[in-house]
């Protein structure tokens, strides 16, 4: 809802439009015990809303564009993104430790990377809405600490928490998740040019490319993968090949899927 209210926000000064704010709970959302990786992710957040768009009831849907799969549905596109924010990801640990043991997180390309910078951490899984998850560590002490994403702490306006401390982690240390930090706005083909015209261009260019990697290799939630563009560097990281960076110029850019298929290839992992 917070991102929702930032692109309505946006909407209205750039088009001048009135926008109403249509709340969805996805099945993702609902199931709160599930372990995403085990159910495997692929569309939990986002089948409601793309239901919605493709039914008429809907014309835009707000996405975080780390949720999104690397397919659409045929009628649907991504118009474009907000300005991209922080793509880092967050440690957050409880005060008085130094070295954690344990850290809760639910996700494979987390954990993966994790395991390289504490090689003797053990994981739980963590689930529930930033508060939530924030409590289950400050007051529960289900774990050690537990790692979010940079940019929804932000637009939650979170920048400390009793009993907690919040450590960024440099994206060459994790590669972030495809699309971490940029706000997707998804429409049907039709409408979709109006309003990409008052999106961000940048972020929009950096996003394709990360996307690109992730159709090429069909990743879901149950996969451990990541890859982050910026400037002339592409980050990437798969469980089977760890981490790796390539130079990025203007023709990688402006071919994302051939960009995809070469480093792919090279790695081995097509």
């Amino acid at each position: 809802m917070a991102q929702s209210e930032m692109v309505a926000a946006h909407l209205r000064a750039s088009m001048g439009v009135e926008v109403e704010l249509k709340k969805y709970v996805t099945t993702g959302d609902r199931q709160t015990e599930w372990s995403l990786e085990k159910k495997g992710g692929k569309g939990l957040f986002t089948g409601e809303l793309e239901a919605a768009l493709i039914s008429g009831e809907a014309d835009l849907a707000v996405h975080s564009t780390k949720d999104l799969p690397g397919d659409l549905p045929p009628e649907l596109m991504i118009a474009g993104y907000m300005p991209r924010a922080d793509v880092r990801d967050m440690l957050v640990l409880r005060e008085a430790i130094k070295i954690p043991q344990k850290l809760a997180t639910g996700s494979p390309r987390r954990r993966s990377q994790l395991q390289l910078l504490f090689p003797h951490i053990e994981f739980t899984e963590i689930r529930g809405n930033v508060d939530t998850r924030l409590n289950k560590i400050s007051e529960l002490n289900v774990a050690d600490g537990t790692v979010l994403a940079a940019a929804g702490l932000s637009r939650l306006g979170i920048t400390t928490w009793p009993g907690l401390r919040f450590q960024p982690i440099e994206f060459h240390q994790m590669v972030p998740a495809v699309g971490q930090g940029a706000i997707a706005i998804q429409t049907r083909m039709s409408d979709a040019r109006a309003i990409g015209a008052v999106l961000d261009e940048n972020t929009a260019r950096a996003v394709r490319v990360e996307r690109a990697f992730q159709s090429a290799l069909g990743s879901g939630c149950h996969t451990a993968f990541a890859t982050h563009v910026t400037g002339d560097t592409l980050y990437l990281f798969h469980e089977d090949v760890g981490q790796h960076s390539f130079p990025m110029n203007k023709n990688d850019y402006e071919a994302p899927a051939d960009t995809a298929e070469r480093v792919l290839r090279k790695l081995g992992l097509l």
